[in-house]
């Protein structure tokens, strides 16, 4: 059986969704940021402070090779894994990829709330909070688009409802059952 692959910006449902996605399907959850933070010893923001943006990319590619190793898994990707084509080829091959949406307003108003946000999602420009959502959003919307083979906006629908749309509309083919 195959992995599935969560993938979307910052606060958009992914490790919430992933948690009780897997619970509900009986599969293992990782979470790809976690599983890189543990692997090499550090927070996301003490590598992009230490290391920068580059080496974090290198690190997580390497961790979304040995993720892809291991099958059944339902998978929260960092928000960024869409920036390297290999990444999404290798989860392509490795299973299917949800994208997670939701609205600037909606992530900003999440972010705020994540009492975990500034070790686990550093700052990715020097702008303000809202303007950088909104113009990371504009960079990656094809690529979320196109790396996604389904999506769902996560703006007003609860979790529980996220997995059940995943489940009815997307995972009853013969490979996720």
């Amino acid at each position: 059986m195959k992995n599935i692959f969560l993938i979307g910006y910052r606060c958009t449902g992914k490790s919430s969704v992933g948690k009780a996605l897997a619970h509900m399907l009986n599969r293992p959850f990782v979470d790809a940021d976690v599983e890189l933070a543990q692997k090499y010893g550090m927070t996301i923001a003490e590598i992009v402070a230490q290391k920068g943006w580059d080496c974090f990319r290198k690190m997580e590619k390497n961790v979304i090779k040995n993720i892809c190793n291991l099958s059944q898994q339902v998978v929260a990707t960092g928000g960024g894994v869409v920036l390297d084509n290999e990444n999404v080829d290798l989860m392509k091959k490795k299973g299917a990829i949800i994208w997670l949406k939701a609205t600037s307003e909606t992530i900003k108003a999440r972010i705020i709330k994540d009492h975990k946000t500034e070790d686990s999602r550093p700052s990715l420009t020097s702008k303000g909070l809202l303007e950088e959502i909104e113009e990371t959003l504009s960079d990656r919307y094809s690529l979320y688009k196109n790396a996604g083979q389904f999506h769902i906006d996560t703006d007003s629908i609860n979790i529980d409802d996220i997995c059940k749309t995943i489940k009815s509309s997307f995972l009853n083919q013969k490979d996720f059952t």
